[in-house]
């Protein structure tokens, strides 16, 4: 078994079993403890998906605490599912990407689903009251993304239009900006 594979699998058994975070082990290569990364997680349960949480650019001090902290999420903060019980435990099998620095698409000719994920973002401002007051109302961010590679993903439109969904943008009335990524996946 890889060793973030195996770093996915122990945090969560710890984490569902006895409630605890996983130490770093100390067995583990270097590029783990030296290299930072986004990282997300993906829980299968007889192939289904149980779970997918993840950052796509670095939050943590390296892969491990990435992986560490990214496992948890999925594992119990995934709102399209309730956490995992340790009934479940068993019948999982994990998913750890390892996501490149997010590049700026400049034409969707660029893109390829089944080589690079993306990531759309969109802007918008709130309006109401707060527009009143104020002559430049504090802009927000809506911000989707779809790993690459995934089973019935088999276009770029489909791609853009699933993460735009997730991300709750809506392109036909906001102006989207959309990076790529490449992933480094490890499966079980």
């Amino acid at each position: 078994m890889n060793f973030y594979i195996d770093l996915a699998k122990k945090t969560i058994e710890k984490y569902i079993l006895e409630r605890k975070v996983i130490d770093i082990p100390s067995d583990l290569p270097k590029e783990a403890l030296n290299r930072k990364a986004g990282v997300f997680v993906t829980i299968f349960k007889n192939k289904k998906l149980r779970g997918c949480i993840g950052t796509y650019l670095p939050t943590r001090k390296n892969i491990a605490e990435e992986i560490i902290q990214n496992a948890i999420s999925a594992a119990t903060e995934d709102y399209r599912f309730g956490p995992i019980s340790k009934e479940e435990l068993p019948n999982l099998s994990y998913e750890v990407s390892i996501l490149s620095e997010p590049e700026l698409v400049n034409d969707v000719s660029e893109l390829n689903p089944k080589k690079f994920g993306v990531i759309v973002k969109s802007e918008g401002f709130i309006a109401g009251s707060d527009a009143i007051f104020n002559p430049a109302p504090k802009a927000y961010q809506k911000t989707g993304l779809l790993l690459p590679d995934l089973e019935g993903v088999d276009s770029v439109e489909e791609q853009i239009s699933i993460a735009c969904q997730k991300a709750g943008i809506d392109p036909k009335k906001e102006k989207i900006i959309i990076y790529k990524f490449t992933v480094e996946k490890y499966e079980n």
